[in-house]
């Protein structure tokens, strides 16, 4: 069966791919072992080389990657290009700080004759999402790169243009062939490519439920993963909060991406004081945002990605209303061509309803109304995801204290939305999944942490 891509914008089809056999992907599995053997005794200099060539061609070539994500995602034209730019940037610093970051130690109290090195595993088989089609690539290929692994790529099936796209990137970067390859094939072909024996450990970025199925093989084969899943993050806005900054954050943390996003803020948790000051600053600032043709550089939001994605929300937010959320902005699908949902606002939400026990996909805000800070942090945490959180308040000591202390995520924002950084971990608890990405202890999920004793 043809993997098919479609313009959300349109609901148009753009190609049809011819499905790989699973004879082709364990091929290319056996093709990325072969390739590790060579990679992985090339010095840290010499594969930062080829990183850098990479985010040379992706910054020259932007435009051309840019129109091909909104072409087969919606994304907004801008929000593309600066992806590009993003995934450039990240190897860039993994070439820079991989073999610090890798170096040999000497733990405090250990032998002196002994040290600890970390040496590459293998294969790496990294499955991708469609919403940042790009981005959960390379954030996920350039450190494992650097540390001496190969990869192989299945990403989601609405994206096989940029999944090739991808792969010629580092084929025009001159990275030797077999170190970085993708693979079209379908869902159903993962459990038997975490099986190959070549393939030594795996990546996802995806659905809670996609991420259950990936570690339950993955465990059964003793193998490794990195899992990072959905989120509900809460945005939690205390009495003493700056309401303008916040409302301003909120909305654009909200309708990020189109609102989908796993790090989007999803739950407006705001204390009584200002519940209502907050909430006309919160609809004002959505309602002004643009939608539309997402190649418009002016656009704001685009389409959802899929129409299946998009029925889904409008059910998401139809069963909230019928359990008691009031609607202060949208609510429906938007009439035309394309999967466009209209900008939406909820207040009233609760436990019980979608909009609070759910991750939303799409521009739909979730007003949770609190009466005080202790009832806003149970609100917040009363969640089975745990993977980014924020918190308003005019005190910075009071902020930094409850986003250390008291909100369980991987992330916590102060006064700002909650976004990834290469030098910083990445990664969620809970639901959200395990393990991280990015930072000193990304590059360490995927190598063979090894002791060594010299006599």
């Amino acid at each position: 069966m043809p993997l098919i891509s479609i313009n959300p914008a349109t609901g148009r089809l753009l190609r049809r791919y011819p499905a790989q056999t699973p004879r082709e992907a364990a091929e290319a599995a056996a093709r990325a072992g072969a390739a590790f053997r060579e990679w992985r005794r090339q010095t840290f200099a010499a594969r930062a080389r080829h990183l850098r060539a990479v985010a040379g061609v992706l910054r020259r070539e932007r435009d051309t990657h840019a129109r091909l994500i909104t072409a087969e995602m919606g994304k907004p034209i801008t929000q593309a290009r600066a992806e590009i730019e993003k995934c450039a940037l990240v190897c860039d610093h993994y070439a820079r700080h991989a073999a610090s970051l890798l170096a040999d130690e000497r733990p405090a109290g250990a032998p002196p004759n002994s040290f600890v090195t970390c040496q590459p595993l293998g294969p790496v088989l990294a499955v991708m999402p469609w919403n940042f089609p790009y981005w959960q690539v390379f954030r996920a290929a350039a450190p494992a790169l650097m540390a001496g692994n190969t990869m192989l790529l299945k990403h989601a099936s609405n994206v096989c243009g940029c999944a090739r796209a991808i792969a010629a990137v580092f084929r025009r970067a001159g990275v030797p062939a077999g170190v970085f390859q993708t693979v079209l094939v379908g869902s159903d072909q993962i459990p038997a490519l975490i099986r190959h024996p070549a393939v030594r450990a795996v990546t996802l970025t995806g659905s809670t439920g996609a991420g259950r199925e990936v570690a339950a093989v993955a465990g059964a084969a003793l193998k490794p993963c990195v899992l990072e899943l959905g989120g509900s993050d809460p945005y939690v806005i205390l009495g003493d909060a700056d309401l303008d900054l916040a409302a301003e954050v909120c909305a654009r943390a909200r309708l990020v991406n189109s609102g989908q996003s796993c790090i989007a803020a999803k739950r407006f948790i705001v204390v009584r004081a200002v519940r209502a000051a907050f909430e006309r600053r919160l609809v004002a600032r959505i309602a002004a945002r643009r939608v539309g043709r997402p190649t418009d550089p002016a656009v704001a939001v685009g389409p959802l990605a899929r129409a299946d994605l998009r029925d889904e929300l409008h059910r998401q937010v139809r069963r909230s209303l019928r359990r008691g959320a009031r609607l202060l902005l949208g609510g429906r699908p938007r009439p035309g061509p394309g999967w466009f949902y209209e900008l939406t606002v909820l207040t009233d939400v609760q436990p019980g309803m979608p909009a609070f026990d759910e991750e939303l996909f799409g521009p739909v805000a979730a007003i949770v109304p609190v009466a005080d800070t202790a009832a806003a942090l149970a609100a917040a945490n009363h969640t089975p995801f745990g993977l980014g959180a924020a918190v308003f308040t005019r005190s910075r000591r009071r902020g930094r204290r409850l986003a250390t202390a008291e909100l369980d995520a991987g992330l916590v924002f102060v006064n700002d939305s909650v976004r990834s950084d290469p030098s910083l971990p990445f990664g969620g608890i809970k639901d959200s999944g395990y393990g991280r990405e990015l930072g000193p202890f990304g590059i360490r999920e995927f190598v063979n942490i090894k002791t060594v004793v010299v006599v």
